[in-house]
């Protein structure tokens, strides 16, 4: 619940993390840039999006993709403009009002410690396939010790995790991709090319298993956002923000994008191990490289360990600035050697309380907890355009100096995400399961932004 302090919260800019360290040098951000956009819902999640949509899948992340990119430049230009721990959280309260970045800021803290829950449960579904008979729920509890650790101690440490983590991501997918190719064109010995024989069938479910594809492919691409977290704890947080908004397109373009085409290619879209085994181990073992299927099973385990680390990391940074401008728990918000060590604590018992649920009462509260976080992304990209639409105008006016990155085709680009957005809830309207997801998260949406409203009449007062 927010503070009842009555003092003044402090205004949404890079000021309100001056207790925090600048350990991260920039390398690491020039690679958790790099490597962030290799998410676990790349690898995981995509199986199902092709099994719906078929080779179209290219086409939804194309579309979703174009979208993304909008969304990073808009956030890039407001958070280097104003670099902050609490990035979209901090620009939507200072465009909007304290109430949106209340609602922004809490909204994604129960996505990422929700996701950080989820992404032990399947590191930890990897390690007991390897190690059959051993539990799951204490692999679950070892990873979160040992990242939770790694959060407590330095954000050097952080990152440096996640350069080694985004170096071998982008090693493997880089392999992936040339090796892919290769075997299209009929270059790779031991490989007979498939030629254009899978991609007959554009769109095998129609327009309907499109739609799905477009839902699956919008979520994974969650996570960009936390280099804009991380930068705030950089040692140049301007260039490192500009660095990573002005590679997104061709990393979004390459990995994503590129990757799906090469799976789509040489994988039947109906081959069920595509679904079983995940998208690119089914394609590795389509190519008959001995071993490469569980080889890639490990840069998958990687991919979620990754993912957990940063979530950690970026739930607590979300957390510390919301306590910062005082819509937070006074505790929380307390440094100790430049980390917000209780906020760490408390991402990390969250996200293993959701573990628990998972195996205690999997089928109504964890649930109900999946469907609640289910379009919260999309939440937070509204406020990202809201509040760059109020924010560019003001810095035009005030501090043209600070507009280091600039979202192309302003306004009109941003409309066009928002009219985007907007098509995205009512495709997810259409879909039956996707539905409880939409009106899950608008329930708590609406009880945070009344909680924050509430909030901010109060402070008013004083």
């Amino acid at each position: 619940m927010p503070s009842t302090s009555t003092q003044t919260p402090s205004p949404a800019s890079s000021e309100a993390d001056a207790s925090l360290s600048h350990g991260l040098k920039q390398r690491h951000l020039s690679m958790i840039a790099l490597g962030g956009v290799i998410g676990a819902g790349l690898f995981v999640g995509s199986g199902a999006g092709i099994a719906a949509a078929g080779p179209s899948i290219v086409l939804a992340y194309a579309l979703s993709g174009l979208l993304v990119m909008l969304v990073m430049r808009m956030l890039g230009e407001m958070s280097a403009a104003y670099p902050s721990s609490g990035s979209f959280s901090a620009h939507a309260e200072r465009a909007i009002g304290p109430w949106a970045g209340f609602t922004a800021g809490w909204s994604f803290w129960v996505l990422l410690c929700t996701a950080v829950g989820l992404e032990g449960i399947g590191a930890a579904k990897i390690v007991t396939g390897w190690l059959p008979g051993t539990p799951e729920w204490a692999w679950v509890a070892l990873f979160m010790v040992v990242f939770c650790g790694t959060n407590l101690a330095a954000v050097k440490n952080f990152g440096e995790f996640e350069f080694w983590f985004a170096a071998l991501k982008v090693f493997a997918i880089s392999l992936f991709l040339v090796l892919g190719v290769l075997a299209i064109t009929g270059v790779l010995p031991g490989t007979d090319s498939p030629g254009a024989s899978n991609l007959t069938d554009f769109l095998p479910n129609g327009g309907e298993g499109l739609v799905i594809g477009l839902l699956a492919s919008v979520f994974a691409y969650g996570g960009l956002e936390t280099v804009t977290i991380a930068a705030a704890e950089s040692e140049n947080p301007v260039k490192g923000v500009a660095s990573a908004v002005r590679t997104a397109m061709w990393r979004i373009a390459l990995f994503y994008i590129g990757s799906m085409a090469v799976i789509v290619t040489l994988v039947p879209w109906d081959s069920k191990e595509v679904v079983d085994k995940g998208p690119y181990v089914a394609a590795l073992d389509e190519l008959g490289i001995p071993g490469a299927g569980q080889l890639m099973n490990v840069v998958v385990l990687v991919a979620l360990l990754s993912a957990m680390n940063a979530n950690i990391y970026g739930s607590s940074r979300i957390a510390y600035s919301l306590v910062e401008r005082g819509q937070g728990p006074k505790a929380l918000g307390r440094v100790s050697g430049g980390v917000p060590r209780l906020a760490v604590l408390a991402s990390s018992v969250f996200g293993f309380a959701c573990v628990l649920l998972s195996y205690w009462r999997p089928d109504d509260v964890f649930s109900w907890l999946l469907n609640m976080i289910g379009a919260v992304i999309l939440v937070v990209w509204i406020f990202i355009a809201v509040s760059q639409l109020r924010l560019r105008r003001q810095l035009e006016r005030e501090a043209p100096e600070k507009l280091v990155v600039r979202m192309w085709g302003f306004p009109w680009l941003t409309w066009l995400a928002l009219a985007g957005m907007a098509a995205i809830f009512l495709l997810m309207a259409r879909e039956a399961d996707t539905r409880v997801q939409l009106y899950s998260t608008g329930g708590m949406t609406l009880f945070l932004a009344a909680v924050g409203y509430a909030w901010q009449k109060a402070r008013a007062k004083h």
